[in-house]
């Protein structure tokens, strides 16, 4: 039967139970201040990828002043990411992130494409291949079978998952703990790095490269797509955009904090490990970090650094576990996933059943150990993604020009423009470099076309 509420038309019964029925329906709260959004975002993003991706930097440059460059240079394109996407969060505060921002702007395919690729592997091997990387590092303590690695991991990943269904405030905090705990241990290793013996102003020579601009490019190139993996999860916070109190303010605010925070870290332990190093020692180092750190604290060091990480590792799942379960939960809303996934738990307030869900499949890839394989094929699906999300502050401008707008992107239209050149770059130079597993994630990502067809037909 059809239900028309207009003005004040009388109701059928069984139209107003349905009303009633919709309205009393758990619904998420906005509980997540401006410091926990802020902390989900840092937390996310310093993971792993830091204590070892500057030795690969350090190989492809092999001069401070390349080095730094493409530190910075990383920094700046990850920041006219979260100012483009800000002005999408600010005005859309929806649960589902990049999935609601493609929906509006290029139709619900293209959203649904992204859902099912995150859903599927990007966001759900992210977090197995963490918790993965969790189980190893315990292993620099005491000896670990590789079953037990796999069964460590998903005791992390459930017990992350357990957090966040009780309570997402509780998720939050327990972020913002791993989270300072981290950048706390990692300021206290470059004041150490800074101030006791071992470094010298002479390993950060040469200076400048000799080699020329055009052998330059390629190196280079393979730099900053190392740089931005290490920047990646800036966008943590949209997905739970929907939590966030006050989101015209706070989702901005959040992003741009967050960078200027992990852009300023990571260039500070960057300056310490070429001091303390040298681009010799650099590149001789599989464990950057640890090895600088034994330079200047002696055999502890490794053992310190280690232990950081470990805090690391725990903070980013935990930011993964928290957000990426908003992505299912929005796809199930629009009917476009198991319906369960959209149901709010009436205690916990919490998506408990997208979290279970996605805790599950999780297991599933850490059990089965392809998640690492699933993230080489489809991890240049993310910057396509990021690419269409910044072009999606474009379209919505010409779009809906009078959607209430409470932050916009500064110097529009250049910011969301260079972003997007460099989405391109990092795309096509995936397709030029790796060109079979480029295929293999266009595959499946679209393989998720049949269920979307098959989601509409039962909607």
């Amino acid at each position: 039967m059809t239900c028309i509420i207009l003005g004040y038309q009388k109701i059928p019964k069984e139209c107003w139970d349905k009303k009633q029925s919709m309205s009393n329906q758990p619904k998420l709260k906005r509980v997540l201040s401006l410091l926990d959004a802020t902390m989900i975002n840092a937390g996310g993003i310093i993971g792993s990828g830091i204590f070892m991706v500057p030795a690969t930097v350090a190989l492809y440059t092999m001069s401070s002043s390349l080095f730094f460059m493409v530190w910075i240079l990383g920094g700046i394109v990850s920041l006219f990411g979260s100012l483009s996407v800000a002005e999408l969060g600010a005005a859309m505060p929806r649960a589902g992130g990049q999935y609601v921002y493609l929906n509006k702007a290029y139709g619900p395919v293209w959203g649904y494409l992204y859902g099912w690729s995150a859903v599927a592997v990007i966001n759900t091997a992210s977090i197995a291949a963490v918790g993965v990387a969790f189980s190893e590092y315990l292993g620099y303590f005491f000896p670990i079978s590789a079953f037990t690695v796999k069964g460590i991991a998903i005791i992390t990943i459930v017990l992350l998952t357990v957090i966040n269904i009780v309570d997402v405030k509780s998720g939050a905090r327990f972020q913002n703990f791993f989270t300072f705990t981290k950048l706390g241990a990692i300021v206290g290793i470059i004041l150490l790095g800074l101030l006791m013996d071992g470094g010298s102003t002479q390993n950060l020579q040469p200076v400048f490269s000799d080699q020329s601009f055009t052998s330059l490019i390629g190196p280079i190139g393979l730099a900053m797509v190392a740089v931005l993996w290490t920047f990646d999860g800036w966008i943590f916070v949209t997905y739970v955009a929907s939590e966030v109190k006050n989101p015209g303010r706070n989702i901005p605010l959040s992003l741009i904090f967050c960078m200027v925070i992990v852009v300023s870290v990571y260039l500070l332990l960057n300056y310490v490990l070429l001091y303390v190093m040298g681009f010799n020692g650099m590149i001789d180092s599989d464990l950057v970090v640890s090895d600088a750190a034994t330079i200047f604290l002696g055999k502890n060091g490794a053992a310190i650094v280690t232990i950081i990480i470990l805090i690391s590792l725990m903070g980013a799942n935990n930011g993964f576990v928290l957000t990426s379960a908003r992505i299912n939960y929005a796809m199930a809303k629009d009917k476009l996933f198991f319906k369960n996934a959209a149901i709010i738990h009436p205690k916990f307030k919490s998506p408990t059943n997208a979290l279970i869900i996605q805790c599950v499949w999780a297991s599933i890839l850490t059990f089965t150990g392809t998640f690492n394989q699933l993230i080489t094929y489809i991890i240049f699906a993310s910057w396509i993604f990021y690419g269409m999300s910044a072009g999606a502050v474009i379209i919505l401008r010409k779009k809906m020009p009078d959607m209430d707008r409470p932050y916009k992107t500064p110097f529009y239209p250049w910011i969301p423009i260079v972003f997007i050149l460099f989405a391109i770059f990092l795309t096509v130079n995936t397709i030029l470099e790796a060109p079979r597993d480029a295929a293999i994630g266009t595959g499946i990502i679209l393989a998720g076309l049949p269920l979307y067809y098959y989601w509409k037909k039962n909607d």
